[in-house]
């Protein structure tokens, strides 16, 4: 992982004489932790990393990882594993770090109990936020992070292909949610990357919906909201159906989202800011009957994280997608009382685009009730 710290210190205008990573408990757990030292399992509470500028990483765990974290870094020699007991990372972190020494923290990560804890931990030292330079260095994967991703987004794909043949009339929004979390699992997901959302009916028009114990009824919209955890790299696909008979409306609506997400993919490439793939799938709905029910960005930035941070795709996002970076695309339209459509897809920024990494189908989908 020598690469990966050598460009956070790239990415950082004003040098720091060392990062330092420190996790608290969970779900207090910093995922550039897990960038920094690629281990595909374990929690790591109470777990610091110390980069160093020449690509060097002193990782402190204790006997719950230890073995994990050993076994890992034999693939990696510019990684010292250290095994620490109760009262021994104090001593051993004023050790690795010099006195004196300008420390990069990730403010936005590290929890307040931690930042006093090693303020105590660290005298005479002075802290900087990190930040900017690890969320840069995350932004753009390398080849076996897109891997992992491509493999969490082929599970979900292939579930979103199946949720048709699943719906019945009478079952729950959980009983649906529950399924599809079964089978990523049985396609070999290592778990859900975020709560699944399940919506039927006029559920299907709020975004952040959490699915209860509602019942499917023929005449309902469906939005399905979901991801597949693989090797801590998530993927975040939504598909949204009809449980017949038609509305032709809602039919429309689904053919506007569809136009809309085309006409977002068209405009990705390397150079391009945020906002103005935004821009191009807003007009496609603010021309429509519609305008005004697309209420949320674009899309965002997807890794170890679902909203992984980086670029996104939002009406204030000025940043510059590069080559290397994964984004969601997901235009909606919802209608408040009533049902909504929203489609979501991955991508991979290419040197000439963009890649799919989610194929489920998109079109419009009326199942038999």
């Amino acid at each position: 992982m020598k690469s990966r710290v050598e460009s956070v210190f790239a990415h950082l205008e004003k040098k720091p004489d060392v990062v330092l990573l420190a996790n608290s408990v969970e779900p207090h757990l910093d995922n550039s932790f897990f960038h920094l030292f690629d281990v595909p399992s374990g929690l790591f509470e109470g777990s610091i990393e110390v980069a160093h500028p020449d690509g060097h990483l002193d990782l402190l765990t204790g006997a719950l990882e230890a073995d994990s974290a050993e076994l890992a870094a034999q693939r990696d020699p510019h990684t010292t594993v250290h095994r620490v007991g109760r009262g021994e990372i104090g001593p051993l972190l004023a050790r690795l770090v010099p006195a004196g020494a300008t420390v990069g923290l990730n403010y936005r990560e590290l929890t307040h109990g931690g930042y006093l804890q090693l303020g105590e931990m660290l005298p005479g030292r002075s802290f900087v936020d990190a930040g900017v330079g690890l969320a840069r260095a995350r932004a753009v994967k390398d080849a076996s992070e897109i891997e992992r991703i491509r493999r969490a987004a082929a599970i979900g794909s292939q579930v979103g292909t199946e949720i048709p043949s699943l719906l019945r009339a009478g079952m729950t929004e959980l009983e649906l949610a529950a399924e599809m979390e079964y089978r990523m699992n049985r396609l070999g997901a290592n778990g859900r990357s975020f709560s699944t959302i399940v919506g039927f009916g006029a559920h299907s028009a709020e975004p952040h919906y959490a699915p209860d114990d509602t019942r499917l009824r023929p005449g309902d919209s469906i939005v399905c909201d979901f991801g597949a955890w693989y090797r801590r790299y998530a993927c975040d696909i939504t598909r949204s159906f009809h449980f017949g008979p038609r509305d032709p409306e809602l039919k429309a609506v689904h053919e506007c989202v569809e136009r809309a997400q085309q006409a977002a993919l068209e405009t990705l490439r390397p150079g391009i800011a945020g906002k103005e793939v935004h821009a191009a799938a807003a007009a496609v709905i603010d021309a429509s009957p519609w305008k005004g029910r697309f209420t949320h960005g674009l899309g965002h930035a997807l890794g170890l994280a679902v909203h992984d941070g980086g670029t996104g795709l939002a009406p204030n996002v000025d940043d510059l997608l590069e080559e290397g970076m994964v984004v969601t695309v997901e235009p909606g339209i919802y209608l408040t009382g009533r049902g909504g459509v929203r489609i979501e897809d991955d991508v991979v920024i290419t040197k000439q685009g963009y890649e799919f990494l989610t194929t489920a189908p998109r079109g419009y989908l009326e199942v038999d009730a």
